[in-house]
């Protein structure tokens, strides 16, 4: 069952159209992800999904509803969260201070306490540091508390853009291994935007590949680990 539908949208940068035509879907409880080199519209997706960049044609559902005409923090209420790229945290909060900013929604704020426990078991290290200013953490850290903010939220689809940029593969593979946690036993869907396409196949059920704003390419994960074009020319 399609959870997320974006149909044959169009999107642009004022006169600049990013995107053409694309169409994309994730599936309840599915890991999908999104490759494509540099520049390509894989953010701008992103943010057009979550309303910070709406369409100038085409729709996007989510759950049998049109969300491209809802402002943001409707669309975060619907289940809707992106982690963007570099996490964005607020430097001179604490690390409790960034986590009580993710519970934004009012389903979120009553049941912040539960989501902070369940955070604090993902990642340790965080309960360990939550008086600390977030500034002050190491770039995986930094990933790790933009991550679990999204969560106060407590997400029905989380996307996650450019998980690995700038991280060492150990803390990479920790990151993997809980938004597989997360998909596995709290049935969290993950869009997942990365570079490193190796891996992003490897962990998706299904993917998709997106060249000058255009979807060139889709299919099985672990299919298109097998396909020439993908092998040629990003393994």
């Amino acid at each position: 069952m399609s959870q997320l539908k974006v149909k044959a949208i169009d999107v642009a940068y004022g006169i600049v159209q990013v995107l053409w035509n694309l169409s994309l879907e994730v599936n309840k409880g599915e890991k999908v992800a999104l490759i494509g080199p540099n520049g390509a519209g894989k953010t701008t997706l992103l943010r057009s999904i979550v309303g910070l960049l709406p369409p100038t044609s085409g729709e996007i559902e989510f759950e049998g509803y049109r969300i491209d005409n809802l402002p943001t923090y409707k669309i975060v209420e619907k289940g809707i969260v992106l982690v963007p790229e570099g996490g964005r945290i607020f430097p001179k909060l604490t690390v409790m201070e960034n986590l009580r900013m993710g519970a934004c929604t009012p389903h979120s704020r009553l049941k912040e306490r539960d989501t902070l426990e369940f955070v604090f078991q993902l990642f340790p290290i965080l309960k360990e540091r939550r008086d600390q200013s977030a500034g002050t953490l190491s770039g995986g850290e930094q990933r790790m508390l933009s991550i679990a903010r999204g969560l106060m939220s407590r997400p029905k689809l989380l996307m996650v853009d450019e998980l690995s940029l700038g991280l060492a593969p150990l803390i990479v593979s920790s990151l993997y291994q809980v938004l597989e946690q997360l998909n596995e036993q709290q049935k969290i869907s993950i869009l997942i935007v990365e570079q490193y396409v190796k891996r992003a196949l490897e962990f998706a059920d299904r993917a998709y590949l997106l060249e000058s704003g255009k979807i060139v390419l889709h299919g099985e994960g672990k299919e298109l680990l097998k396909d020439k074009y993908i092998i040629k020319s990003y393994l």
